[in-house]
């Protein structure tokens, strides 16, 4: 069982897993001396996995504190339980594929934190790849943006506290946003910190060749129009629906990707499905709202070091 004392917490680093035992080795491995510090505790929640992840952690690794489910609940449970559980001043969530490259980086977050009272989250600098990294270094700088990445990024626990848990109805993508939205609504701000680096161990481009294609894209999009309805005023949203439906078929199924019109009929009918959901959980921006959150950059998301 964990043995640190609990007061002088001040991180928290936050993995959710299912099934992927040698990714999450590694990224434990690689942030070992991030998780012995005496001011950081590591949670980790096994949704449901049948590779032995809970009996290795709990071989191997005494002072993680585990959250086992028999079933898979989903990953959206597994945040929301550890992100409300948490003492710490300041909550990292990472992927079990992903770990930082950054060596120091708590003192980087703390600082960062610590100078910027109105920033409820952090976004950090994101390098997606199976290849190892030859060049760490950026020039990029600090901004404010609308929403960040789901793999490496840092919760201020006070801002975390004054919005809603993720929706664990959305199932799959959407939840960065909606914590977004909410985000602005309640006044916290999120900025993008490049000064830390996490990589994130993925190949994007075979994302699309894999089985479970036509279900991501479905999930994908319908988060979004959930999001319209959700948050948007609603003279905007036959503009954004309309618009969204001319992409997917212009850059998908007139290039005659049906797997992509059965995720978008599908995603259509599970919006229908989803309406008592949005109208109890609605949190509309008003017009003002809404133009001062577009004029927010976009989120850093994919970086990538320049190619000489």
């Amino acid at each position: 069982m964990p043995t640190k004392i609990q007061d002088k917490i001040k991180f928290s680093i936050l993995i959710t897993t299912k099934n992927r035992l040698p990714d999450l080795v590694y990224t434990l491995q690689r942030i070992q001396h991030l998780i012995e510090r005496e001011d950081v505790v590591c949670v980790i929640c096994d949704d449901g996995s049948q590779d032995g992840t809970s009996d290795y952690i709990l071989q191997h690794y005494p002072n993680i504190i585990l959250h086992t489910n028999g079933q898979s609940r989903g990953y959206l449970f597994c945040r929301n339980k550890m992100l409300n559980e948490t003492q710490a001043d300041y909550a990292i969530s990472l992927d079990d594929d992903a770990h930082f490259v950054t060596v120091q980086p708590l003192e980087s977050i703390a600082a960062y934190f610590g100078e910027n009272l109105k920033v409820g989250l952090l976004g950090l600098r994101v390098f997606w790849s199976k290849e190892q990294l030859s060049e760490t270094t950026s020039t990029e700088h600090s901004i404010r943006m609308k929403s960040f990445v789901g793999c490496g990024h840092v919760w201020r626990i006070a801002a975390w506290r004054a919005i809603p848990n993720y929706p664990e109805w959305f199932v799959f993508y959407g939840e960065e946003d909606f914590a977004s939205y909410q985000l602005f609504k309640q006044h916290w701000e999120i900025h993008y910190l490049p000064e830390v680096l996490v990589h994130h161990r993925v190949d994007i481009k075979a994302r699309k060749t894999q089985a479970d294609y036509s279900l991501r894209l479905r999930r994908s999009l319908r988060s979004g129009w959930y999001l319209y309805f959700l948050f948007y005023p609603l003279k905007s949203i036959p503009r954004k629906m309309g618009y969204s439906l001319w992409m997917q078929f212009k850059l998908k199924v007139f290039k005659g990707d049906w797997r992509a019109l059965q995720a978008i009929v599908s995603a259509l009918f599970d919006l229908l499905k989803a309406t008592p959901k949005i109208i109890k959980n609605s949190n509309r921006l008003t017009s003002e709202e809404y133009r001062a959150y577009q004029k927010l950059e976009d989120a850093r998301i994919y970086w990538a070091p320049k190619k000489e």
